[in-house]
């Protein structure tokens, strides 16, 4: 199919090799940052869904859960749905709430980032989402330096989401999509 898409423009010529124009599809498509936002937190049914989406379609997605804990996970415990699914939360004994974390849970969290962002550079992923990013960064778990940092140099065939319920306009100012979640109905 590959070779389809190649078409020479003219017969080689000795001496001249023959001019090949490749087809526009065959370059990766450029990823996208959007930022799902609401000031309650019980909008992440949305992402996960759209990350179960693009599993779906074949492609490997992670999602790094940044303030999640107590069920005994971390980096080297990860929850796999289907194939293509892989879901993370640092290794702590709870729901950080607060600016309260111990040292061992800013630890677990820092390695959770370190290996989202190793994981996503090497391209090994489609879609990574960053859940309650933005709260990690207020509680200064993460900077947003190293978040600015990490969305300006990951290849840029990765698609990237972030959460929380306040993001920096500097992140903002990076993405390609903001969705604000105003209301919450409860059947």
């Amino acid at each position: 199919m590959v070779s389809q898409l190649r078409t020479p423009l003219t017969h080689p010529v000795p001496d001249r090799p023959a001019r090949i124009i490749e087809h526009p599809w065959l370059h990766a498509v450029a990823g996208t940052v959007q930022v799902f936002t609401s000031p309650h937190r019980t909008f992440f049914t949305n992402v996960m869904v759209q990350a179960m989406r693009v599993a779906g379609q074949g492609h490997s997605v992670l999602i790094s859960q940044f303030l999640k804990g107590g069920i005994r996970q971390g980096v080297e415990q990860p929850m796999l749905f289907g194939q293509g699914l892989e879901w993370l939360r640092p290794d702590i004994q709870r729901s950080l709430q607060k600016g309260d974390a111990t040292a061992d849970e800013q630890a677990a969290i820092a390695q959770l980032w370190q290996h989202t962002e190793t994981a996503a550079m090497q391209g090994r992923y489609a879609l990574v989402v960053l859940d309650e990013l933005s709260l990690a960064m207020q509680l200064n778990l993460i900077s947003e330096d190293a978040v600015l940092n990490f969305l300006q140099q990951r290849p840029s065939q990765v698609d990237v989401i972030l959460t929380g319920p306040e993001m920096p306009e500097s992140v903002l100012a990076i993405a390609d999509q903001v969705t604000e979640f105003r209301r919450h109905f409860i059947p």
